[in-house]
């Protein structure tokens, strides 16, 4: 589908292939493929010399200063997109049209690809998985969570090779699993080997990058790797006839959160006009995710079906692996992403121990709050069944 530009201005790049607070003294228990390899390389390094990485920055300066709502005329967003998602949504809700600043979007593969696309200041904000905010403060870059979108927890599959042996958890030892350091995938993968009882020596970790993943199953170079979305749609509609397939839903289960972030280059945010743009931004973003859920058979034909090429089925079968999107305050991820956090340090994972709640910008909880009121949406998943 073709997008005009967006914002007056937008700059596009092709598709690419496709509880509360935790308390301070139980906060002491406890790197990337990408845009810019000399800056990746160099991040590497420091983190082994106890450099950038000896600490994580801080969003509590931002705490005290009032988030700004006067947008000024010439005010421009450059925003991280993944396979143009975020484009389609704001373009097919009508969202897009009425934003009140000049939005450029780039496309990007995985958590690693953006936080080097901040780090060189190509990009202002992104939407990503809940683990690369994580690796970003790991590294020493503050890049706050500013919105969190909570879908179905176990939307993730352990997809599985058509000629492996592994077709249980109870098979994992000695397993090839394919892993993508910094992504959310990649967390699923060793909260699966914890639940298991077994550590990254007991199987073998395969690194690559998110794209590979399905062409590793296919060719039977790795066991397992985790997909999602349009990814594993296409995989089994290819191979299944062949034997590929995934492991079994009750045996993987509560592996993942759920979460997905927007998260911004803390300079973005103490800039007063992008950090306005950015409230509004987030505004803009729950109204489109929010139609998406009202509007299922525009969404398959408009983004799955003309954007991503996958078949209408398929684009349904998404869908439903996805579930309904709820909204909760920042306040009532941390917990969440603490887990995540200590399950990463725990196996080697960071080069330093990361707070979560120092990784988000509360000033956005009303804006949050105030938009999911406005348009009747939710803030937990309990809400729904309610």
């Amino acid at each position: 589908m073709a997008l005009p530009p967006s914002g007056g201005s937008a700059r596009r790049t092709p598709p690419l292939p496709t509880s509360r607070h935790r308390r301070r003294d139980q906060r002491t228990r406890r790197r990337a493929h990408g845009l810019v390899g000399i800056l990746a390389a160099a991040a590497l390094t420091l983190s082994a010399c106890g450099g950038a990485a000896s600490g994580q920055g801080s969003v509590a300066d931002l705490q005290d200063e009032k988030l700004p709502e006067e947008i000024p005329a010439d005010t421009t967003l450059r925003i991280a997109d993944q396979q143009e998602q975020q484009q389609v949504a704001l373009q097919s809700s009508g969202e897009l049209e009425n934003l009140d600043f000049k939005a450029e979007f780039s496309n990007f593969v995985g958590g690693p690809e953006i936080l080097e696309a901040f780090r060189a200041d190509a990009v202002d904000v992104a939407r990503v998985g809940d683990t690369p905010p994580i690796h970003a403060f790991a590294s020493g870059e503050v890049v706050p969570i500013i919105l969190a979108f909570r879908s179905n927890p176990d939307s993730v599959r352990l997809a599985t090779s058509p000629k492996t042996k592994v077709h249980s958890t109870s098979q994992l030892k000695g397993a090839k699993i394919a892993y993508a350091e910094g992504t959310a995938q990649g967390s699923i993968v060793l909260k699966l080997l914890k639940k298991e009882g077994l550590s990254t020596d007991d199987v073998e970790l395969v690194r690559l990058e998110l794209a590979e993943f399905s062409e590793a199953l296919q060719s039977d170079e790795v066991d397992i790797a985790p997909l999602t979305g349009a990814r594993l749609a296409r995989y089994l509609d290819g191979y299944e006839d062949k034997g590929a397939a995934y492991l079994p839903d009750k045996e993987t289960s509560g592996l993942g959160t759920g979460l997905n972030f927007i998260y911004a280059r803390k300079e973005a945010l103490e800039d007063p006009a992008k950090a306005a743009a950015l409230r509004s931004y987030v505004e803009h973003s729950i109204k489109a995710s929010q139609w998406i859920d009202k509007n299922t058979d525009q969404w398959v034909q408009d983004y799955f079906v003309d954007n991503q090429g996958v078949s209408e089925k398929d684009g349904y079968f998404i869908r439903k692996q996805e579930g309904q999107t709820v909204f909760p305050t920042l306040d009532d991820v941390v917990d969440d992403e603490q887990n995540t956090i200590d399950v990463s340090f725990d196996a080697g994972e960071l080069p330093v121990e990361v707070d979560a709640d120092e990784m988000v910008d509360r000033r956005f909880d009303d804006v949050i709050t105030n938009t999911v009121d406005e348009i009747g949406a939710h803030q937990t998943r309990e809400e729904l069944d309610e």
